[in-house]
């Protein structure tokens, strides 16, 4: 039985575990201020609350609910824009978007009041960035988000100096009502055992899987595994991280040593998703999707990962990630396998990351390509090299040959276009939807030349490789 806290009512369904989340709060509970928009997780009007009961208090996030099986939401408190209505009279969040007049159809407008009172609720730094980035997957087709960003500004004004994650400041600043002070004793009074879930598809965060075959997921058989603990958590040992592959992009994003040793993580990570897919998608979901333009994907083929891999037995066996990828859309991974983890060395004070990506538009949106790379340098020399690149292969491509002509060369521009040429030779994209062949390439060329223009600004500047375009 499914059990959870919907808004102020507890629930205990028999319904599927592979269900939508939208459709249960829609058709089910008839709650239906979540609105049904693109139902790929991209517009944002369906967004709900998840809140996890941690060491006594809980932690909120926004998802998309459109693409979230309601079985990820057992054991939950799940907050719908109804969930955050006060009586006879508009909560903060609400209030700033009468007052900024930010609403115009006003279909969009739940999603954000939801979005905006989850930035309140969240543990996220009070600044008008970290607003904006809350309601960063929410879309108005009005074209009126200007009123909407003023609507967040005002939130964060009002936020400004008090701490968020006090829930009674929250309840008497009018931002929630009253009865989310009661919700971690009543989640840890609710008896939550395990779903005992029958034989089916393996489903995490199911930000792929519910945009490619939702009613399939739907009438059959799903093995939910978001919250098996094995699959969790973010380790540093002897300079090596190894992150469990139900980790979130989001628990990427907010850990504070990956931000240490890559500064510009969240640069890179907002380029991924929304916040509230990158609250929901699983890395190894990410990765078993095995799309050529899979951004992750990229992300740790630079890095010269490797993969654990565990089967119903729980024997393991370890493989580089570059290894993985056997064709378009087929890897090395057996009946029975999960990906348990990915790790990696983490870079030192001689080696630097980049990741840069393409797309018809900056955020938000699937990649024409893509690429990163992990470069080590002493003494002028490039001792070490691992360059990734996707939309131009039936898989995501780590680039063997450049990467080892890189190694042992002088870090100069000549060094880097005679490495162009091998990474011409390395691709072979083809012509779709996102670009034409050559447009490809010559964004593989661009991205590739790009990485060390951001690494090294002193050093190189686009003028330095004019005259090889």
């Amino acid at each position: 039985m499914i059990t959870f806290i919907l808004n102020n009512k507890t629930i205990k369904t028999p319904e599927h575990s592979g269900m939508t989340l939208l459709d249960f709060v829609r058709y089910e509970q008839r709650l239906t201020g979540t609105k049904i928009g693109c139902r790929e997780g991209d517009c944002g009007a369906c967004t709900v609350l998840v809140g996890s009961l941690k060491n006594d208090t809980i932690e909120y996030q926004s998802i998309t609910s459109c693409i979230s099986p309601l079985g990820n939401a057992h054991g939950k408190h799940i907050v719908t824009v109804e969930g955050t209505n006060l009586k006879d009279k508009l909560t903060t969040a609400q209030e700033a978007m009468k007052a900024n007049y930010a609403t115009q159809c006003g279909f969009c407008t739940p999603g954000f009041v939801v979005a905006l009172t989850g930035y309140a609720l969240s543990n996220s730094e009070n600044n008008y960035s970290n607003a904006l980035d809350a309601i960063s997957g929410n879309i108005c087709r009005c074209t009126g988000y200007k009123a909407i960003e003023k609507a967040a500004h005002q939130v964060v004004e009002k936020l400004e100096h008090q701490n968020k994650n006090s829930i009674n400041w929250l309840i008497k600043n009018e931002f929630i009502p009253e009865y989310f002070e009661s919700i971690p004793k009543r989640l840890k009074d609710i008896e939550i055992k395990d779903l005992n879930q029958p034989k089916g598809k393996y489903v995490a965060g199911g930000t792929d899987l519910y945009v490619q075959q939702p009613d399939h997921l739907a009438d059959n058989n799903v093995h939910l595994i978001a919250e098996k603990d094995y699959l969790k958590g973010i380790t540093i040992d002897n300079k090596v991280c190894t992150i469990g592959t139900n980790a979130t992009v989001s628990d990427l994003w907010n850990h504070s040593d990956l931000n240490t040793y890559f500064p510009n993580l969240k640069k890179h990570l907002k380029l991924v998703s929304s916040e509230q897919i990158r609250n929901m998608a699983s890395l190894g979901g990410n990765l078993i999707n095995a799309s050529p333009i899979g951004d992750m994907t990229i992300f740790f083929l630079a890095l010269n990962s490797n993969i654990t891999i565990i089967d119903d037995n729980q024997k393991e066996r370890t493989i580089a990630l570059k290894n993985f990828y056997q064709g378009y859309k087929t890897y090395d991974l057996n009946e029975g396998e999960l990906l348990k983890d990915i790790s990696f060395k983490l870079p030192t004070k001689n080696s630097f990351f980049n990741f840069e990506k393409v797309c018809k538009r900056t955020h938000l949106d699937i990649a024409s390509v893509n690429s990163a790379m992990h470069i080590s340098i002493e003494n002028k020399t490039i001792s070490d090299a691992h360059v990734s690149i996707g939309g131009v292969a039936a898989i995501p491509k780590y680039l063997h040959e450049t990467s080892k002509f890189l190694i042992g060369k002088p870090l100069t521009s000549e060094t880097i276009h005679e490495a162009n040429k091998i990474l011409q030779k390395e691709i072979s994209p083809i012509s779709d939807v996102r670009g034409t062949s050559d447009y490809k390439r010559l964004l593989g060329r661009q991205l590739f030349y790009a990485h060390f223009t951001e690494l090294f600004p002193k050093q190189f500047t686009l003028n330095d490789f004019v005259q090889h375009a």
